[in-house]
């Protein structure tokens, strides 16, 4: 583990080799799951506000769903995430030549929203547990996400360095600089 600030991170960022491959796995983080994407209460505050610009880059059924569920709703582990479309996909998913895309990244790339998606989809397959005195930062294993454990493989890059725009988004730049000293302490280890 290596211990930043009041974070404790996995060496898996830093061992581990990823980079989404979108053409192989089609978005299925976007698809699968038992529940939406995990929200905090800045982003459910943020997504109820700007719903009416994001309509123009989903989908009818999601639409939909998010105005028969909400922009976002609680899940059996009583966190706050992004509703389904019955059941099944991320109601912010849009598809594109059958590849799941995220219709609010849509809209933030076309300049109608300055929120760009959730923080823990733009962090995947980094996921974030918060404890009383620090947060766990961790790497999610997910079968789905094998063909982007090839790419990184064929690439060499570590999970940190492929979720580094996150990671600076959460923690800022002094914290991923601590943590890029880290990685390349243990790699000459």
């Amino acid at each position: 583990m290596i211990e930043i600030g009041e974070t404790i991170i996995s060496t898996d960022l830093v061992t581990k080799l990823f980079t989404c491959d979108l053409q192989q796995c089609k978005g299925a983080c976007c698809v699968l799951g038992d529940s939406g994407a995990p929200v905090d209460e800045n982003e459910r505050v943020l997504l109820q506000k700007i719903f009416p610009s994001l309509r123009a880059f989903l989908s009818t059924e999601g639409i939909r769903a998010i105005e028969e569920l909400g922009t976002t709703v609680t899940d059996s582990d009583n966190e706050c995430v992004t509703p389904l479309i019955e059941g099944r996909e991320c109601a912010y998913t849009v598809f594109e030549n059958e590849i799941a895309r995220c219709g609010i990244e849509k809209a933030f790339l076309a300049g109608a929203v300055t929120f760009r998606k959730p923080l823990s989809c733009f962090l995947y397959p980094v996921r974030i547990k918060k404890y009383k005195t620090f947060e766990a930062v961790n790497y999610d294993n997910w079968t789905v996400c094998d063909p982007a454990r090839a790419l990184g493989a064929s690439l060499q890059i570590p999970v940190y360095e492929f979720t580094a725009s996150a990671l600076r988004q959460k923690y800022g730049e002094e914290w991923f600089h601590a943590l890029k000293m880290a990685a390349k302490e243990m790699k000459e280890d």
